[in-house]
């Protein structure tokens, strides 16, 4: 008997390529830009394990085999907002965005409410329609779901309210500049 008889995609070959990635990409464009230092590179290091985690997280597990069924497969699909969803659920969901929320104006030149929130909701609604595909094309383990979409997003915003509560202590907003 094989010791992965439902074809489970392993995580760590997967998760750890995309951060390498993003974090080659996101150097490369520092040094492409001339904004290259030594805090926008661990910045650039942030965001590509983020990246790598958020994949491991939200898309795997991703079964080649899933076992047989008579019955005729669908993806899951939850698109009623605030229906059969926890509570537990919400505020992981708040949490795990959280850090983007703090991320991404270290990342923008301009950052604002409403460019932080569409990209939290771009990044987010990414990430639902990954697992779409993945329970489609490979027997994912995830449920697309409007209410992780929302949560997500508010965390994001949650993020960067953080980010500007602390922007306003000058020692820690000079700190924060390096960054940027």
């Amino acid at each position: 008997m094989s010791s992965n008889p439902f074809g489970e995609v392993p995580v760590l070959p997967v998760a750890i390529p995309v951060g390498v990635v993003v974090f080659v990409v996101r150097l490369a464009l520092l040094l492409r830009g001339r904004r290259f230092t030594w805090p926008r590179a661990a910045v650039a290091a942030a965001i590509a394990v983020y990246a790598a985690g958020i994949i491991a997280n939200t898309i795997f597990p991703i079964f080649l085999r899933p076992t047989p069924s008579d019955e005729p497969w669908a993806p899951a699909l939850a698109l009623i907002p605030f229906h059969d969803y926890e509570l537990a659920d919400a505020l992981t969901n708040v949490a795990v965005f959280v850090p983007l929320g703090i991320l991404l104006p270290l990342l923008m030149r301009r950052p604002s409410w409403l460019r932080v929130l569409l990209t939290s909701a771009a990044v987010s609604l990414t990430i639902e329609l990954l697992q779409l595909a993945a329970q489609k094309l490979f027997s994912g383990g995830h449920v697309a779901d409007i209410n992780d979409f929302i949560w997500n997003t508010f965390g994001g915003a949650i993020g960067y309210a953080i980010f500007v509560l602390l922007t306003r202590v000058p020692i820690v907003a000079v700190l924060m500049n390096r960054f940027r």
